[in-house]
């Protein structure tokens, strides 16, 4: 005779939790039958998140690596971290690669002052540039030449994101929504018991605060999204407009009609850095590397040429769409 036992879940609440993390601020909403608030420990996790991965932290991995010291022992965060995007890096034709590093930073988008830039300074910048530079071996990172440097902010902040899902994941959580910088994973419902919806800005320059205006709104369904544009990150010089993101091929900023990209994909960490790829490789070349991927889906939005734009929508993120724009 076998006995059965059924647990009862009794009733809920949906804590949420704020603070600050690698330069930005994360946001967590979680479905509570105990009231148990992880502040503390998610403080702490990403903390040494940030020792593993933050360019901003002179104590962390990377921060090491870059500065080219000897037998630094890498973590499972770094070695996660590296190894997708190595990955994403031979899918995307190099359009994504960390190791833009050098070339970020004399641009002023990076972890180092800005710099007067020629011609001249980004040839002899992009020596250091390619992830076929790099490797893991025995925990450790080799390079091919010192001075090569490694910048992760396209991809990290989806990666912490990922982390932080986990760990309430392990904690039995099942309803759950993380934002952190703009990058969100999502599982469940929220306390209206609708699956999580997220919205996506307009491309207006020099917006900064999300939400603000909104051209969509998407339904997460057990998803994670992440956008990259170029209308909050650039500056103006000499009447020229530089964006924040940096064609690791020619060391130069994008100068195309891809205004912001926003990808779904299982995991946040794949979401943050198709992102990034698709700004620098465009509309078109991003659409034909979309065929045959049924793991991500994407909205674009794109100029038309004069002062307004318009949007791609990818066939199956159509049905968890609510437009707010010209679609």
């Amino acid at each position: 005779m076998w006995a059965v036992s059924c647990q009862v879940k009794g009733p809920s609440i949906y804590i949420k939790l704020a603070g600050p993390t690698q330069g930005t601020a994360y946001h967590i909403s979680y479905e509570s039958f105990d009231s148990i608030h992880y502040q503390n420990e998610i403080d702490s996790l990403l903390r040494q998140f940030d020792l593993s991965l933050s360019t901003y932290d002179t104590a962390s991995i990377i921060s090491k690596i870059n500065r080219d010291e000897q037998d630094v022992d890498l973590d499972h965060f770094f070695i996660s971290c590296f190894n997708a995007a190595k990955e994403i890096y031979g899918i995307s034709g190099g359009s994504f690669d960390i190791t833009i590093a050098p070339v970020v930073n004399a641009w002023g988008f990076g972890f180092t002052d800005r710099m007067e830039v020629d011609s001249n300074l980004i040839d002899s910048l992009l020596q250091f540039v390619g992830m076929d530079k790099i490797h893991i071996s025995d925990n450790r990172i080799v390079k091919e030449m010192p001075g090569i440097m490694m910048d992760v902010n396209a991809i990290a902040q989806g990666y912490a994101a990922d982390v932080v899902a986990e760990f309430l994941e392990n904690k039995g959580i099942e309803n759950y929504l993380v934002e952190i910088g703009g990058e969100v994973t999502a599982k469940g419902f929220n306390d209206r018991n609708q699956y999580w919806r997220v919205g996506i800005d307009k491309p207006i320059d020099g917006l900064q605060i999300p939400g603000v205006q909104m051209e969509a709104i998407i339904s997460l369904k057990n998803r994670s999204l992440a956008t990259s544009g170029n209308y909050r990150r650039f500056y103006v010089k000499d009447g020229i407009k530089y964006s924040h993101t940096i064609d690791p091929c020619t060391g130069y900023p994008v100068d195309h009609n891809l205004l912001s990209a926003t990808v779904l994909a299982d995991d946040c960490m794949s979401a943050d850095a198709y992102a990034t790829a698709f700004m620098v490789m465009g509309l078109e070349k991003s659409i034909e590397l979309l065929k045959g991927r049924d793991d991500l889906e994407v909205y674009f939005i794109y100029s038309d040429g004069t002062d307004g734009y318009k949007t791609y929508c990818s066939p199956g993120l159509k049905k968890h769409l609510q437009s707010r724009g010209s679609v």
